[in-house]
């Protein structure tokens, strides 16, 4: 097993549009540091601090309450801020850089949480990715998916060996092979093949596309990824995959 990595995932969270985070999503996270970032996105012609005297005590409140949740949950490690935007996706990336957090979740409904499919690039540091993961599922019987989509048949063999190193550095963070599987799809849209193997799992991984932080978060395959299944969808940010430690966030708006 690797040595442990410090994570820490973001979770952006609409409290005044009436979003909330699935108890299941609560007890998944438990053994990851969490950042809950409490927005609320704003008209153009309403400023921040406008809202924030109309509309902010009622968003802390509803941001206490999400706290006690996942204080009552076991997550010992939760930090959290309350923001009032023009463009949430800009505040989402700054956060992110701010809070130091290698990965952000985009709520959806999951009543059920059983099995969580990781879509694998070839250019992707799968360490990494097994490292989080073996974190996350701590605690949990969550069973993992991996996922990657070739060419054509003569890249089968070469996706395979892909798909048998991410489980085994998986493996080798001490979650049972048992709970391990793979799945290759051949000659087809990476992003279609993706959304419809995720009908078959409770939450989606995937990791941000080139280049990475310096392209606000979502406005890549991601966000078609979230937008075409139902499932919550982690996104790994490209700087933690990619090693870019000299990229640049944006202003928050």
């Amino acid at each position: 097993m690797t040595a442990p990595r410090d994570h820490r995932v973001l979770v952006p969270v609409d409290v005044l549009g009436g979003e909330a985070v699935p108890t299941t999503i609560v007890e998944a996270f438990a053994s990851v540091p969490v950042a809950l970032l409490a927005y609320r996105e704003i008209p153009d012609q309403i400023g921040t601090d406008q809202a924030r005297d109309q509309f902010g005590a009622s968003a802390r409140a509803e941001l206490e309450e999400l706290e006690d949740v996942f204080a009552d949950a076991g997550c010992l490690d939760v930090s959290s801020r309350l923001v009032f935007t023009h463009d949430r996706l800009q505040t989402f990336e700054r956060v992110a850089l701010d809070a130091a957090c290698d990965a952000l979740l985009l709520l959806n409904p999951a009543p059920v949480l059983e099995s969580v499919l990781v879509a694998v690039r070839g250019d992707v540091n799968l360490e990494y990715i097994a490292d989080l993961l073996g974190v996350l599922l701590t605690g949990t019987d969550l069973e993992v998916t991996f996922f990657h989509v070739v060419d054509d048949e003569g890249d089968r063999e070469r996706g395979a060996d892909l798909l048998a190193d991410a489980a085994d550095a998986l493996a080798a963070e001490g979650v049972d092979r048992d709970r391990i599987d793979t799945d290759l799809a051949v000659d087809g849209s990476p992003t279609r093949e993706i959304i419809a193997a995720a009908t078959e799992h409770d939450m989606l991984v995937v990791g941000e596309s080139r280049p990475s932080v310096r392209r606000l978060v979502l406005r890549d395959r991601a966000k078609t990824l979230a937008g075409g299944t139902v499932d919550p969808v982690l996104v790994i940010r490209g700087e933690y995959l990619e090693g870019d430690a000299n990229a640049e966030g944006a202003d928050d708006h």
